[in-house]
């Protein structure tokens, strides 16, 4: 097919998906009014841009973007850091800063995302959770859902200090986990368990539905400010949110202890956290409308997808699976090329740091990872799933998938 011919399949593809677009528009209109509703509870104002340096003290707008965080997210407390560098590093510092040794953490989705594997000692490390005598157990999905009899059945058979659910799916083919079903596997934990610390990777989900984990139950969530809640404007950071004798302890863990959230210098970063909270819910719409086109484009061109275009999303990520390494690298390469930064770079696959296959990776985007910006990028192994996400406006969005569609189609023409 021409691009041309690609340019009408994805005007097509609009029309169909008008219904689920304003489905869309309502949600974004709601967080919106959930987002603007804190920062005027705050009183926020010009002065809460002002920047601090060395240890931090006294910092009036880290401390206020804080609290906002805290309400739009429903929880107790919250701890917004540009010290973190990812969400997986906030990850650690809440393992770290939860777990004891002897104590037991346990996965009840499976396997958690390729950066954390050394964190719990699944991979050899030194410095992991294994190495301080911490005991890592985990209870796989049973077609795609949470199995509920044999989660309980371990609570009832041991003492576990922590759970840990993951959201989002990761490099896997499972289902990403939607709000509903989060916080029905919440109330079955706490018939067997009432103490058990329940923290959500929330990764890749905030803002994809109107309530948030610790708005059923959760105790504890983390995300990164490079993804959803930092609308791409956030150059790095991210967070934890939750009770609030659990951020402290987290807080204690990023810095030090007697010192925690009362030292961190935002060296001039704090108007870019709180522009990229407010600028989130239209940011996530734009993400979510990339995510559908894609889902219902590749589709039409006969490729596997999941989630489809009408199903019920947990996070803003889509995935293609090819089956096919050559495809999976063209269509990452399109994705590349329709970027704006480093367009005329060409991503291959190569090796990285917390991952055991090799990784491609595009990402031509302001922010270095980001990936609320349009991305896409995959393990180069069976079955070869294209992991895309975000899109800062939905019209760059679906520009970067007809680079990435055209892209495909020429492959096809060297089968």
């Amino acid at each position: 097919m021409s691009y041309e011919d690609l340019k009408q399949l994805v005007i097509d593809c609009e029309e169909e998906l008008k219904e689920e677009f304003k489905k869309i528009e309502e949600l974004e209109f709601t967080n919106s009014k959930k987002v603007l509703d804190a920062f005027q509870k705050y009183h926020f104002s010009d002065t809460h841009f002002g920047t601090t340096t060395g240890y931090g003290y006294d910092d009036i707008g880290r401390d206020t973007i804080e609290k906002v965080f805290a309400d739009v997210l429903g929880a107790e407390d919250a701890l917004v850091r540009s010290q973190f560098i990812s969400g997986s590093h906030a990850l650690t510092v809440a393992l770290f800063a939860f777990l004891r040794p002897g104590d037991l953490m346990l996965s009840i989705t499976g396997t958690p995302y390729d950066t954390l594997h050394e964190v719990i000692g699944i991979e050899d490390n030194d410095s992991s959770l294994k190495s301080f005598g911490i005991k890592y157990d985990q209870i796989e999905l049973k077609d795609n859902e949470f199995d509920t009899e044999t989660i309980l059945q371990y609570l009832r058979n041991n003492t576990v200090k922590l759970i840990e659910i993951q959201r989002s799916k990761g490099y896997s083919s499972r289902k990403s986990i939607t709000i509903d079903k989060v916080e029905q596997i919440i109330k079955d934990i706490r018939t067997a368990d009432k103490n058990v610390i329940i923290m959500i990777d929330n990764c890749y989900c905030e803002f994809v539905s109107e309530k948030e984990p610790t708005m059923v139950g959760a105790d504890v969530i983390v995300g990164s400010l490079i993804k959803n809640l930092g609308g791409g404007i956030a150059p790095n950071g991210a967070y934890i949110a939750g009770r609030k004798d659990l951020v402290e302890l987290a807080s204690e863990r990023l810095t030090l202890p007697g010192e925690g959230r009362e030292v961190g210098p935002t060296l001039g970063i704090n108007k870019s956290i709180a522009q990229g909270l407010f600028l989130a819910p239209s940011v996530v719409a734009s993400s979510l409308k990339t995510a559908i086109l894609t889902s219902k484009v590749l589709e039409k061109l006969g490729y596997e997808v999941e989630p489809k275009w009408n199903e019920k999303r947990a996070d803003i990520v889509q995935n293609i699976c090819f089956h096919n390494p050559e495809k999976l690298i063209k269509y990452c390469q399109g994705i590349q090329k329709g970027s704006p930064i480093d367009a005329f770079a060409v991503p291959e696959p190569w090796d990285m740091p917390g991952y055991t296959d090799k990784v491609i990776m595009a990402a031509g985007t302001f922010t270095q990872g980001s990936s609320i910006e349009l991305s896409c990028d995959g393990p180069i192994r069976e079955p070869y799933i294209a992991y895309q996400q975000g899109g800062l406006t939905y019209e760059y969005g679906k520009l970067g998938i007809l680079s990435a569609i055209y892209e495909l189609e020429k492959c096809k023409g060297n089968e």
